[in-house]
């Protein structure tokens, strides 16, 4: 096992891995911008190390100054969270080229999954359910539209290398294909300097429903059970939940059998989700994988009662996974906010300034606080504005959303704008409530904004 484990991250996720760590006698390195000298994670960390300016680009995003960081600090793994290095392959082949462990898969497994088009014949070729498409890469606005037609509208026109909702339009008609192309093509090539684009079928009523799959390098990989995404807004999560309140075992069953399958296509090693797009009729089909740690990994390990983090890293020191596939028993209901420093009263304006009063709900077997913030802190400008997930677990879904409406009640900030208020309005929504939920539900339920509950 590892003596010294270095961090390559910030925020929630750097404390929650340095959590684990510290539970298995790990010691562990944090780094950190100019404006996180002071941050939450520098505190817990058993040694911190300063790693360039305050935007990510000239810092965290530096592959060479966590290298330099990890010669400096002697550690002999890293782990890279998610974002930031956690799925870029070249960080991955110089930690193996510098003789230090990635907590995370092969740098050919992030690879092939990281770019949509490639995985998607990956899972073809694998016996993965697809959505129908077009994989190769189109030429221009006008083969779009013929591809389109032959596909059927309403489609999806997406960039290859995209991601967090960037380079995606959906067309009904011959002139949003048109238009769609050029904006995703265009959007695409200024956030990630690849402008292919490629369409497929638009899913219509559809769920984002995601399997955690856990692979060890000695050939086990077991899935476990399913995370439901479906409440988002701009393609970005909101609200998850473990299990899902839509899906059946054999449906389950076969989901998970397939991610397994795409994981061991690709010789997948630690934890990952392959995320699926679900109609109406519980159809699905393979949306992408995410080669890392999910933001929403908490839930699982509610109704699991794994530690994915440990799991991650005992992985990558070279154990064997203990738990076999008949090992996975889902008990209960769990449930998770994400509590953003914005204001859904002004379109979700992001907010910064200091957290005059933080004063999260008590922890206990119900109620879970995963958070880089504390009284006092700041939030920034410079990164995502998640002040904290709250994930609350239940017997059935009913207990684990009054237990979640509780705890958000339960949550006191002052100092800064928060979506607080908008979280505890979909805690009580009807249709939540009754678990009758699409990616659009926000978009339906909310058309012109948040103004408070009835």
């Amino acid at each position: 096992m590892f003596n010294k484990i270095l961090i390559a991250n910030r925020g929630e996720i750097a404390c929650r891995v340095i959590r684990t760590a510290r539970k298995m006698g790990i010691a562990t390195v944090a780094v950190y911008s100019e404006v996180d000298v002071d941050a939450l994670h520098v505190e817990m960390a058993d040694e911190a190390l300063a790693i360039g300016p305050a935007p990510a680009a000239e810092s965290y995003l530096v592959a060479d100054r966590i290298l330099d960081a990890i010669k400096r600090s002697g550690a002999e793994a890293v782990h890279p969270g998610y974002g930031f290095l956690s799925e870029n392959a070249e960080f991955a082949e110089a930690l193996a080229a510098a003789g230090v462990a990635f907590i995370g898969p092969p740098a050919s497994a992030i690879r092939a999954m990281g770019d949509k088009i490639t995985s998607k014949k990956l899972a073809q070729e694998a016996g993965v359910s697809t959505v129908p498409g077009h994989l190769e890469v189109i030429a221009d606005a006008d083969e779009a539209v013929r591809i389109a037609t032959d596909i059927g509208y309403p489609v999806m026109l997406k960039a290859s290398a995209g991601g967090g909702g960037k380079g995606m339009r959906i067309a009904y008609s011959d002139d949003e294909a048109r238009e769609g192309f050029v904006s995703a093509a265009n959007e695409a090539r200024s956030s990630f300097a690849d402008d292919r684009v490629f369409v497929e079928k638009f899913v219509e009523e559809p769920r984002h429903i995601e399997i955690q799959v856990l692979a060890d390098g000695h050939g086990k990989c077991i899935y476990l059970g399913e995370r439901e995404c479906s409440i988002q807004r701009r393609h970005q999560k909101v609200i998850e939940e473990a299990p899902s309140p839509f899906l059946d075992a054999e449906t389950r069953r076969q989901m998970g059998e397939q991610a397994v399958a795409l994981a061991q296509a690709v010789d997948y090693c630690s934890a990952g989700t392959v995320e699926f797009i679900v109609d109406g009729a519980r159809n699905f089909y393979f949306l992408e994988m995410n080669t890392r740690l999910q933001v929403e990994h908490p839930v699982t390990e509610m109704v699991v009662g794994l530690d994915l983090v440990e799991q991650m890293i005992r992985v990558a020191a070279g154990e064997e996974l203990t738990v076999t596939q008949d090992d996975v028993r889902l008990d209960g209901w769990a449930m998770e906010c994400r509590l953003y420093a914005e204001d859904p009263y002004r379109g979700f304006l992001p907010s910064t300034g200091r957290l005059v009063r933080c004063q999260p709900p008590t922890e206990g077997d119900r109620v879970r606080v995963d958070t880089g913030v504390v009284e006092g802190s700041e939030i920034t400008l410079f990164y995502d504005p998640m002040i904290a997930k709250l994930v609350t677990w239940g017997r059935d879904r009913g207990e684990a959303i009054a237990a979640m409406r509780e705890a958000l009640d339960g949550y006191y900030l002052r100092g800064i704008s928060h979506n607080l208020d908008f979280l505890g309005a979909l805690m009580r929504h009807p249709r939540f409530v009754d678990g009758r939920l699409t990616t659009a539900f926000i978009d339906e339920e909310y058309p012109d904004g948040f103004a408070g509950a009835p």
